[in-house]
């Protein structure tokens, strides 16, 4: 008898202890919500004045972080960028040396290309980052119609008002991960 109490009572030490890790432990968050290219997302960042922290919400939402991703639509790298919005921004910011496969497989290039993209947009929707995100998602053009049509205001309080359901679910995974990424990485940036 008094083994098997031992036995219950070790159990529900470790279970015990198991869920405080789950529930107290900043390691163990940081480790469900990781942030990789650390470097790369920063400096993409302070060149294009973006949140870091937005960048790598934006990435998790697109990829989790797996470079070489090709959409089913043909969006590519690690920020989804399509091929066409790609051409544009390397002509527009003057990149160079800059092919689909380099964008594809290397995270650096893809943080670049996107953030600039990103910030592109954040300018364009005058600093509204919800509406920046929702067009990332969905084409500039189609957020300023539903802006001027009264359609959404470009408030994450209103983004159920969003026509495309893929974007009003992009729009609230991007800003889950972005307060997330605020409260585990106050620091990063």
């Amino acid at each position: 008898m008094k083994r098997r109490k031992r036995q219950r009572l070790l159990l529900l030490l470790i279970v015990g202890f198991v869920a405080f890790l789950f529930i107290k432990s900043d390691w163990m968050a940081r480790w469900m919500y990781p942030i990789h290219y650390q470097e790369d997302i920063r400096a993409s960042a302070w060149d294009y004045g973006l949140d870091p922290l937005l960048i790598a919400a934006v990435i998790r939402v697109e990829t989790n972080y797996k470079t070489g991703k090709e959409s089913h639509k043909g969006a590519l790298g690690l920020m989804q960028i399509m091929p066409d919005t790609a051409d544009w921004v390397i002509n527009k910011a003057g990149f160079s040396d800059v092919t689909e496969d380099t964008l594809r497989h290397r995270a650096d290039i893809s943080i670049q290309i996107g953030s600039w993209y990103l910030s592109s947009l954040h300018k364009q929707f005058d600093g509204n980052a919800v509406a920046a995100v929702a067009a990332y998602n969905a084409g500039p053009g189609n957020v300023k119609k539903w802006m001027e049509n009264g359609v959404w205001d470009g408030a994450m309080d209103t983004v159920s008002n969003v026509p495309f359901g893929e974007t009003r679910h992009y729009v609230q995974r991007v800003f889950y991960y972005y307060n997330k990424y605020k409260d585990l990485y106050p620091t990063f940036g």
